[in-house]
């Protein structure tokens, strides 16, 4: 649990991260639920804003930490595709890196469009997990690593499939976006340890770090459409 949360909050200390986020938050509304909502970050920086935001999270250690780190805000331990809301209940809906996780990301969209209002927005953002751009001496050996971290996952290619989940399940006026995420120093470390990378292969990207000569990429979707009313 801690080494997740440790990647995600190295990931979320980012510039580009940090952007990317406040730009995922545009159009929401005044009620929002973010699903998979990890460490609670995205539902504190909401309520700060004024916005009665709901974080629901599968794990109940990663609840009972969101819970720990933003007191007063509202946190629920459910499945994505049995949320704890009512119909038509918010008008703004987030999923950031987690769709690739569930075993039907395609029934977690019909369940954004059934607690959405009319006219609410979905969000959906998340990385391709076949398209990690690692610079290294080993191309082999980096592609292997890459191809194996994506084969462990249910649904490793899902974001590329954003724009289509949104349409089949009744969402209008849909758009992508590609956001690209890079690292060229020590905070990448975390990353590539939580890739399996090791031995040489990690040690070379340590000393690349080292001497500020490493270059890691991902390139993040965001697909958005709107609840018809």
């Amino acid at each position: 649990m801690s080494t997740m949360l440790n990647l995600l909050d190295a990931y979320d200390a980012l510039p580009q991260a940090r952007a990317l986020r406040e730009h995922t938050y545009a159009g929401l509304g005044g009620t929002v639920v973010d699903v998979g909502c990890g460490g609670g970050r995205v539902v504190g920086e909401l309520a700060a804003r004024g916005v009665a935001a709901v974080g629901v999270d599968a794990d109940p250690a990663m609840v009972r930490l969101a819970a720990e780190r933003w007191p007063g805000a509202e946190f629920h331990v459910a499945d994505a595709t049995a949320l704890p809301l009512a119909d038509g209940s918010v008008t703004g809906y987030r999923a950031d890196k987690v769709l690739h996780a569930l075993a039907e990301p395609a029934a977690a969209v019909a369940e954004a469009h059934r607690v959405l209002a009319d006219g609410g927005r979905a969000v959906l953002v998340g990385q391709d997990w076949d398209t990690f751009v690692i610079d290294s001496d080993d191309a082999a050996r980096t592609r292997a690593l890459v191809h194996a971290r994506a084969d462990g996952m249910p649904h490793p290619r899902i974001a590329r499939r954003y724009r289509n989940l949104l349409l089949d399940n009744g969402f209008t006026d849909v758009t992508v976006e590609v956001h690209t995420i890079v690292w060229t120093g020590e905070g990448a470390l975390p990353l590539l340890v939580n890739l399996g990378g090791e031995g040489a292969w990690l040690d070379e990207q340590t000393a690349r770090a080292r001497e500020d000569r490493l270059f890691v990429a991902v390139p993040f979707f965001l697909a958005a459409g709107t609840r018809a009313r």
